[in-house]
């Protein structure tokens, strides 16, 4: 069995408890405005020129995004780091892109590292069916959940897909007592109006077992990839989020029950 992946970070600490390696899988079904990693969303490897620039004189060096590979080579890589993974009781962590895209994939390489004793983690949109959602929860030990906008049209209109499914599978994995960390981008006009963070606070409300969330603020550093993989740039001109924005939102979920991170 083979996936497509396009990094491997090695020592990260923001993708699930202690050190981590975090595994980015290619494709994604959504198409959000704001995406932070626009290489990710097709899910065939791509062939970029970089363009470098020095003294004036233009070096044109031929780059391919995302590559195959087995599940018995990728576990091969994890298990390399499982040392680190055991004194900071840390872990993998299957990222994107969205990993369930390539569900099989996903699901036999997470089987590994469970038989091994592998911490597992996955961060994901939340978009695919009931039935691969439930499969896949059988083998992951902590889901990092995206919620970014509660109203189905503006979803759609930002993302290009529909929140229903998504929030069907959120409240099924908080239900069946799943270990469940929402991540929420704070995109300017678009998830932190104040409708949708009411309507945010109200649905996360009503889940019984997930009380832990990290808000994740915007920022301008992925403007120049749109511009080296030649990708549409929607954000224009938006500022990064301030400190003192963030501070303040943090307070709002806070008064929910939340524990609140910023960042992750």
């Amino acid at each position: 069995m083979q996936g497509t992946i396009f990094d491997i970070k090695h020592f990260a600490v923001h993708d699930g408890p202690g050190i981590r390696q975090t595994i980015f899988f290619k494709g994604c079904p959504l198409n959000c405005w704001w995406c932070h990693n626009p290489e990710s969303q097709n899910i065939e490897p791509e062939d970029f020129i970089r363009v470098n620039k020095l003294d004036g004189k233009e070096f044109k060096k031929g780059e391919e995004i995302g590559y195959k590979i087995t599940k018995d080579e990728l576990f091969k890589i994890i298990s390399g780091d499982k040392i680190f993974f055991e004194e900071s009781d840390g872990g993998v962590t299957f990222s994107g892109g969205e990993p369930l895209m390539q569900a099989d994939f996903l699901y036999e390489t997470a089987l590994l590292s469970k038989q091994n004793n592998i911490h597992t983690c996955l961060d994901t949109t939340g978009f695919a069916s009931e039935k691969t959602i439930q499969k896949i929860a059988s083998v992951i030990d902590c889901f990092l959940f995206d919620i970014k906008i509660i109203d189905n049209e503006l979803h759609k209109k930002y993302t290009g897909v529909s929140v229903v499914g998504i929030l069907n599978n959120l409240q099924w994995l908080d239900a069946n007592h799943k270990n469940v960390i929402l991540r929420f981008p704070v995109i300017p006009g678009i998830t932190n109006t104040s409708k949708n963070l009411n309507e945010i606070k109200e649905f996360i409300s009503g889940l019984k077992n997930t009380k832990q969330i990290d808000l994740l603020p915007f920022h301008t550093i992925s403007k120049s990839k749109y511009n080296r993989f030649n990708k549409e740039y929607k954000m224009g001109d938006t500022p990064a989020i301030s400190d003192n924005e963030m501070k303040e939102l943090k307070k709002e979920f806070e008064t929910i029950g939340f524990t609140v991170g910023i960042g992750g």
